[in-house]
């Protein structure tokens, strides 16, 4: 007969299960939520984009980087695997940056974990949109999936080319 499951060993079971669940889900994050491709204003025209390193429309430098891979605007180096040694220092702005992703032209902070895996699975890496042809590199916007048919679309061309590719199911009218 099976040793009977007590209440602490029940809920490790599940917090396990959950644990499980939360790192399985990290690899599924929508393309619209990842830093690299985060939405940001230029600090000198003050126009909408993708987030980069440069503004597209007028070149500036981006005063408050954000790093493509983490997320983070600030290093806090007791809790960051940081390649440089800044003690007891918060570095922001270009103290934080460790080099720019060749694909999403993204800042990636100087984190030793960023700045070894974010080249090898950047999710712009071979994003050129369906409709228009361009790439990140093309446009100033963000880069989304398409729902139905998961190409990727840039922002210009989502609305309609998801608009064209949905299917009706029946007569009732809904998708």
């Amino acid at each position: 007969m099976p040793k009977k499951k007590t209440g602490a060993r029940k809920k490790a079971e599940n917090r396990r299960e959950r644990e499980k669940q939360i790192r399985a889900s990290r690899a599924n994050i929508d393309l619209a939520k990842h830093p690299c491709n985060a939405s940001m204003e230029c600090d000198k025209c003050q126009r909408r984009q993708k987030n980069r390193a440069f503004c597209y429309f007028c070149n500036a430098v981006q005063k408050l980087p954000i790093c493509a891979q983490c997320g983070k605007t600030k290093c806090m180096m007791k809790s960051s695997d940081c390649v440089i040694k800044h003690a007891g220092v918060y570095s922001t702005g270009l103290a934080m940056v460790g080099a720019i992703c060749d694909f999403c032209e993204a800042w990636v902070c100087h984190g030793r974990k960023c700045l070894s895996t974010h080249a090898c699975i950047c999710p712009l890496a071979d994003a050129e949109c369906i409709e228009c042809e361009r790439s990140v590199w093309d446009h100033g916007g963000r880069i989304f999936a398409c729902s139905f048919c998961h190409n990727f679309l840039c922002e210009d061309d989502q609305f309609e080319h998801q608009a064209s590719c949905q299917v009706l199911e029946a007569e009732t009218f809904k998708c």
